[in-house]
């Protein structure tokens, strides 16, 4: 099926009924990002995941593309809430994901505009959200949407007595 011009793709609401469909595309997006070192882990998380989907459910901060009735891709965004005044109202986009078999079709940007709108509404006035810095092609989705470079991220692996560089 040919999406470009959006007719077929449905962006829209959900309801608790789907939060265990959700979770099951959290869990192959998690999955998906363990190839760009990720640390996270799928199936481990599926509970708590639910958990965070069906707040976003009820706080209406998740958006779901559909296909023919089947859900296909969802964002989820909240505005942040954190311990420190800022100048500035963020908007964060928590997590976007579309199946690989639907992708290079809209749905992501569709989703993406979608939650950017519902988040500007909100009174967000900058959005952020993270990419795995290895995955280039999310970064460069996000790049052709305005999104660019604002903290980045340092991590190191530390060595122990009983496994060090040599030993792997």
């Amino acid at each position: 099926m040919d999406y470009t011009d959006g007719s077929a793709i449905q962006i829209g609401r959900t309801n608790t009924a789907e939060i265990d469909a959700l979770a099951d595309l959290w869990v192959s997006l998690a999955a998906d990002q363990r190839s760009y070192q990720s640390h996270l882990r799928s199936d481990e998380n599926r509970g708590r995941i639910r958990e965070a989907m069906a707040r976003h459910v009820v706080t209406d901060g998740i958006r779901v593309a559909r296909v023919s009735d089947e859900i296909v891709g969802f964002v989820m965004y909240s505005l942040e809430r954190g311990d420190f005044e800022q100048d500035e109202t963020r908007g964060v986009i928590r997590n976007l994901y579309v199946k690989p078999a639907h992708r290079s079709r809209g749905i992501g940007s569709r989703l993406l505009k979608s939650a950017e709108a519902e988040l500007a509404g909100a009174g967000a006035t900058h959005i952020c959200l993270e990419a795995m810095a290895r995955n280039e092609r999310a970064r460069k989705f996000y790049e052709r949407h305005g999104y660019t470079v604002h903290r980045v991220e340092l991590e190191k692996a530390i060595e122990n007595d009983t496994h060090s560089k040599e030993d792997r």
